[in-house]
């Protein structure tokens, strides 16, 4: 698609949602993978005065529907072998189930709109540390600011193609398409199986920039690349884990003429902070410094600013900081607050709960998460909602899910489980496939007769890490 195409097509998808009945603010779902409808409607809801809640095509119907559900969406696009999945009950009363193939991607429709930048413009679920996912609500400004600030950094121009290999349902693979097309550079969508299919698409698309989170460049990391193949790539980026020094040392020898962008963020602030490729292998620790328009302090728990060298809460404050989590002051009270006195920009900032660190040069270093989530392959897991699927198979008394390290992983998803006998642990086990996408399963299923409890009668989770991650 040219530019003008592009421009056209998201028109005459506004113009088609906005004949399907829908009014200003009203919710729109899409649960459908890397088509063009998929690049089309992030832009396109904006432009019509609605709100995009993409859905991660992995997900099963069971986080769908609670989605679906908590967003309060009046309209969700989905190809016809994922609406099958859908049981009676699991779209609001009144959602429209539309197949994907049905909305006008040619015609004439509305130009550029004049929302104000602060209005809700997408929710993107993600997993909380207790509880189903939370919806965080992002205005055009968000995602508009996000897009100019990670051009700049990686410094895209119009001659750039970016591969999207990351879900558009996630806030990094999003960026991919908003931040490329903010510079006048092409995308290129793509679902692969196989970690080799991505060598083909870089040969085949003449590929500059890749995106990825560690999991996958330990899979690419470990093939063989054609050197004329990796010298094609000028920029690297990482984003929802920590990249291994021994994996960055492998990335820098396979890529010696790309650089290497190691960063750090989160939904509720979009993207933090960036490290200078330049210092990538002096400093493979650091997560960098704060990106255009965010603002990063770490402060001490009465709030004033930590020591160099001392460690403290990260918070971000600035332009990109999101409006809070949809439908529910009460968390979003706990993590949106005022910022810091020192802060330049003040008003609401994200308090991250995450520990970090500044060293005399200003970067910054992660320390580690406060909370309870597991970081697996990418993604943000909620233990709750792994005990919870546990639960519902009818043969698990009570679960505890939690974290390991793992090279590959960054954590690999331990399940402990009381039942009465592990000769039904098949039966657990099939029922979580069915009920989980692939990035939830347990590495491993642990059964016991009787499990650690604290001194209110609640399983002690400390405990139970303690003597079963060994």
């Amino acid at each position: 698609m040219t530019f003008a195409e592009l421009d056209h097509g998201v028109g005459a998808l506004a113009a088609w949602l906005l004949a399907q009945g829908l009014s200003n603010g009203d919710r729109v779902a899409s649960w459908i993978g890397k088509t063009r409808l998929a690049c089309l409607v992030p832009l396109a809801t904006a432009r019509a005065g609605l709100v995009h809640v993409p859905v991660n095509p992995l997900l099963k119907r069971a986080q769908v529907a609670h989605i679906l559900g908590d967003s309060g969406a009046r309209l969700v696009l989905s190809g016809a072998a994922r609406a099958a999945t859908l049981e009676p009950g699991d779209l609001p009363f009144d959602c429209a189930l539309i197949d994907e193939n049905e909305p006008a991607l040619a015609g004439q429709g509305p130009a550029a709109s004049g929302h104000s930048p602060d209005d809700l413009a997408a929710i993107l679920y993600t997993s909380g540390s207790t509880g189903r996912p939370k919806g965080v609500m992002l205005s055009h400004a968000n995602m508009w600011l996000g897009a100019v600030s990670v051009a700049h950094y990686l410094g895209i121009t119009p001659s750039d193609r970016t591969l999207c290999l990351l879900p558009f349902a996630f806030d990094y693979g999003q960026n991919q398409l908003l931040s490329s097309w903010n510079a006048g550079a092409s995308v290129v969508p793509f679902d692969f199986l196989l970690a080799r299919d991505v060598i083909r698409a870089i040969e085949r698309h003449d590929v500059t920039i890749l995106a990825g989170v560690p999991p996958l460049w330990v899979q690419l990391a470990e093939l063989e690349w054609p050197p004329e193949t990796a010298a094609r790539l000028r920029a690297l980026t990482n984003s929802g884990g920590k990249l291994p020094i021994p994996l960055i040392r492998r990335l820098r020898a396979l890529f010696p003429s790309a650089a290497l962008h190691s960063m750090y963020g989160l939904t509720e602030a979009f993207r933090s902070t960036t490290l200078d490729p330049a210092l990538i292998d002096t400093h493979p620790e650091s997560i960098g410094k704060a990106i255009p328009f965010a603002e990063i302090l770490v402060v001490r728990p009465d709030g004033s600013e930590a020591e160099p060298g001392e460690a403290g809460e990260l918070v971000h404050a600035g332009r990109l900081v999101a409006q809070g989590y949809w439908n529910d002051p009460e968390r979003t009270a706990a993590r949106f607050k005022p910022a810091p006195a020192s802060s330049c920009y003040g008003g609401t900032a994200v308090w991250s709960g995450d520990t970090a660190v500044r060293d005399a040069d200003g970067l910054l270093r992660f320390v580690g998460r406060d909370d309870a989530m597991i970081k697996t392959s990418g993604n943000r897991v909620s233990p709750s909602e792994i005990e919870d699927a546990a639960m519902a198979s009818g043969v698990v008394a009570e679960a505890c899910a939690f974290g390991v390290p793992d090279e590959r992983l960054g954590a690999a998803i331990m399940l402990v489980v009381r039942g009465n006998t592990c000769a039904k642990g098949e039966i657990l086990t099939q029922f979580l496939k069915s009920e989980l996408p692939n990035f939830m399963q347990p590495r491993a299923i642990l059964w016991r007769d009787t499990l650690p409890r604290n001194p209110n009668g609640k399983l002690d989770r400390v405990a139970i890490e303690a003597e079963f991650a060994a």
